[in-house]
């Protein structure tokens, strides 16, 4: 399943790919015809909070998901509630472009991170597309903290 958050959802794009669902942002000013047609040709759920384009995509057929809240907790579990999502995807995409990310030898990023994390870890992650890397610091025990709550909450609910 692929998903397009509109202008108005960067933070729940990104927390979709830290779930590790394939997200494309609509960053900056794209026209909703614009948007309608990549969900199209792309085969992508809308997810936006603009109302008049959900009646847009509706009258395209196209699968989409209201978002009514701005608090991020709720946005997030309207998104993966009834989604199984593979455990071994989350965290799998560079949460900046889209892209997977492939794990990468700790001698290949020396230098290109700040010295105290590339001594504290032992993993670490790399996006090709955008050159940005990733590791188990305290960001990444965040997220897990995050994934875990909403976890939860969804389970409790």
């Amino acid at each position: 399943m692929k998903f397009l958050c509109d202008q108005m959802l960067g933070t729940l794009a990104k927390w979709m790919r830290i779930y590790g669902l394939d997200t494309f942002f609509a960053e900056g000013e794209i026209d909703d015809s614009k948007l309608i047609d990549i969900c199209n040709k792309e085969n992508r759920v809308m997810v936006t909070r603009d109302k008049n384009l959900i009646s847009r995509a509706k009258r395209e057929n196209i699968e989409t998901i209201e978002i009514k809240t701005t608090d991020i907790d709720e946005q997030i579990m309207k998104v993966i509630k009834g989604i199984k999502i593979e455990s071994k995807l989350i965290l799998s995409r560079c949460i900046l472009c889209n892209s997977l990310v492939e794990e990468v030898k700790k001698e290949k990023i020396k230098g290109k991170i700040p010295k105290k994390s590339y001594e504290n870890n032992k993993e670490f992650w790399y996006c090709k597309k955008c050159d940005k890397i990733y590791w188990k610091g305290s960001h990444f025990e965040n997220m897990i903290d995050k994934i875990n709550q909403i976890k939860k909450s969804i389970e409790a609910s």
